[in-house]
């Protein structure tokens, strides 16, 4: 199963890998300075050429993984208390993060309003325990963690993408657009992405005919051939959290300055200050982005996740770099 990692200089003269599409180098202005602070400032930033799963990993492909390394996940595991300085005994146990629709309105700055640390949820049972994957295979893969994520991308010969590299990825070659796919979130009326209609996180409309994920390659790819790259679920990048964007003379490349040394402080949760969890980049937004809460379905968006949580929401795609 593994698959060998490009090199030479010459990348457009290898054969593309299967279901990869070859991203060319260039320049591009990253970030937003119209939306959430962690977006700004907009800087330019120059990426090389690299593969890019056109789809983000699916329960097929992660379910093949697992059976050949017998790889358990983080949700799987029972946390170590010596992590989680204060927690209870009866609070640590295995288990992930589902999203719970909420019966009406609530306090939006509360996220524990409708997310539920679920004992037994794990990628194989999304829901919890009595979940499966029934019709599933073709969904992205969730409930992952960062270091089963990296574990997958390791075993087919490949990485997980920096930031930078991910949102040149989605923007498809539309440098400067607000979407993956241009300027109108719905164009013509049509739905692009697997995105939250009505009012998060009680009323969703279904006007996309999705409840929560959708099957891979359900909406229309990008300028590259990319598709999902937009909604569905988050994805994981290698980058460190920051909480802004450097400016244009402070970081004219980012791809990749050792994104796997030591974290910066503002990686760390300053939700759990008793805790050193470091948190990586999310890129993306999901299937619960909704127009009153997380309007991050752009390339420009970004989200700290740390690297020991996993969730209904957060899944991820691999590349190849030239070496």
């Amino acid at each position: 199963m593994n698959a060998p990692g490009a090199s030479g200089a010459d990348a457009t003269s290898l054969a593309c890998p299967p279901d990869m599409a070859y991203i060319p180098g260039g320049m591009f202005r990253m970030g937003s300075n119209s939306h959430y602070a962690e977006e700004a400032p907009s800087h330019r930033v120059r990426v090389d050429g690299f593969f890019i799963d056109k789809a983000p990993v699916t329960n097929r492909q992660f379910k093949e993984f697992v059976k050949a390394t017998g790889h358990v996940t983080v949700a799987e595991k029972v946390p170590d208390a010596k992590d989680y300085p204060g927690a209870l005994p009866h609070m640590l146990f295995a288990g992930s993060l589902v999203f719970r629709k909420s019966a009406g309105p609530v306090d939006l700055r509360n996220w524990s309003n409708w997310w539920e640390f679920t004992r037994g949820a794990n990628w194989r049972h999304p829901l919890g325990p009595g979940s499966g994957l029934f019709k599933k295979d073709n969904h992205p893969v969730v409930h992952v963690a960062y270091a089963d994520a990296l574990a997958y991308a390791q075993w087919v010969g490949k990485d997980l993408p920096t930031e930078a590299e991910w949102e040149f990825a989605a923007r498809g070659g539309l440098d400067g657009v607000e979407f993956a796919w241009g300027d109108e979130f719905t164009p013509g009326g049509k739905h692009m992405a697997n995105t939250w209609q009505g009012e998060f996180p009680h009323q969703n409309l279904l006007a996309d005919g999705h409840e929560r994920t959708s099957p891979v390659r359900s909406y229309p790819p990008n300028g590259y051939g990319l598709y999902d790259m937009i909604g569905n679920t988050w994805e994981w990048t290698c980058d460190w959290w920051s909480t802004r964007h450097p400016a244009d003379e402070a970081k004219a490349c980012c791809v990749p300055l050792n994104p796997r040394g030591a974290p910066e402080e503002g990686s760390y949760d300053p939700r759990q200050p008793n805790s050193r969890i470091p948190q990586k980049v999310l890129k993306g937004g999901s299937h619960l982005c909704a127009p009153n809460y997380c309007r991050r379905y752009r390339p420009a968006a970004r989200h700290a996740e740390a690297v020991d949580t996993s969730t209904s929401h957060v899944g991820f795609r691999c590349v190849i770099r030239q070496t």
